[in-house]
């Protein structure tokens, strides 16, 4: 594999994993509709919440974000489930990515400066919130931009605010697949945390159908899919759960090794059996905090 392909990565995953349609429930046309003129709304709320956000003190602005996107999400029909607690101080929130879904249950549970591709800049009103909200945008097309987007992050977490972001590099359907992203946590990133000394909280997030119970592909974004195609599959979804899990800290001893901290977190997020964990470092590399 190439560096740029380390760069860019791919997951691999494709239409078979994804529900196969026809043989899924869906709710009745509607109530997708409504479903749809909801999240409209709070689109056109969210061009209204980035005007405001800038002028707002920076608890206000994080209560405001979060809000909208717990409210987007319910107009969705997504329940948000959390378990676990966050740190009250800044820290390099790190997560799996499975869908165009997981920005908002980030925000919802943690408002942060989201790491996103240059792309989502240009997004239709999403992209003018993602500027609002502080998002540190990546040129995936540059590789050498890389230490600069990394002096970033770390500027952001020395000032005292978190940020979250998706170290796989890609989306991906989800463990019971058996499709992962190749090459697991993308190591760079982490090393804002070792030069800050911020904590890292690895967040799993994960999708089931509120019907069920059982683990759902339903809201995947898939390599080359478009957009509308992923939405159509939430909207007519007859109930969806996401959960997203903070597990315990990681806090970086200077000097820590960003690879092992990567592996660290990574392990804390897909509940790795401790026969797959890297052999142990020095205990200098990181510590853990139970009381997280």
């Amino acid at each position: 594999m190439s560096g740029h392909d380390l760069w860019r990565p791919a997951s691999g995953c494709g239409p078979d994993c994804l529900p196969a349609p026809g043989r899924t429930p869906v709710v009745p046309a509607v109530r997708r509709a409504a479903r749809l003129a909801a999240l409209l709304g709070m689109l056109v709320l969210g061009t209204g919440l980035a005007v405001l956000l800038p002028l707002l003190p920076a608890a206000e602005r994080r209560v405001a974000l979060g809000g909208w996107a717990r409210a987007t999400a319910r107009a969705l029909g997504v329940r948000l489930v959390v378990r676990g607690r966050l740190p009250r101080r800044r820290a390099l929130l790190v997560a799996n990515h499975l869908s165009w879904l997981d920005v908002l249950a980030v925000l919802a549970v943690a408002p942060a400066r989201p790491v996103a591709k240059r792309e989502v800049r240009g997004w239709p009103l999403l992209g003018w919130l993602a500027r609002a909200a502080g998002t540190l945008f990546v040129d995936r097309t540059r590789p050498r931009d890389l230490p600069a987007t990394v002096g970033r992050v770390a500027d952001a977490l020395r000032a005292g605010r978190s940020v979250a972001v998706f170290p796989e590099g890609t989306t991906w359907c989800g463990a019971a697949t058996g499709c992962r992203p190749p090459g697991g946590f993308r190591p760079a990133v982490f090393q804002a945390a070792v030069d800050t000394g911020a904590p890292v909280v690895p967040l799993r997030i994960g999708y089931r159908d509120a019907a069920t119970g059982e683990a759902t592909t339903a809201p995947a974004f898939l390599g080359d899919e478009h957009l509308w195609r992923s939405l159509r599959r939430v909207l007519a979804s007859p109930g969806l759960v996401l959960t997203v899990t903070v597990t315990t800290a990681l806090h970086p001893a200077p000097g820590a090794d960003r690879r092992m901290l990567a592996r660290a977190a990574e392990s804390a997020v897909h509940l790795r059996p401790a026969a797959a964990r890297p052999a142990p470092r020095p205990r200098a590399a990181f510590e853990v905090d139970l009381a997280a």
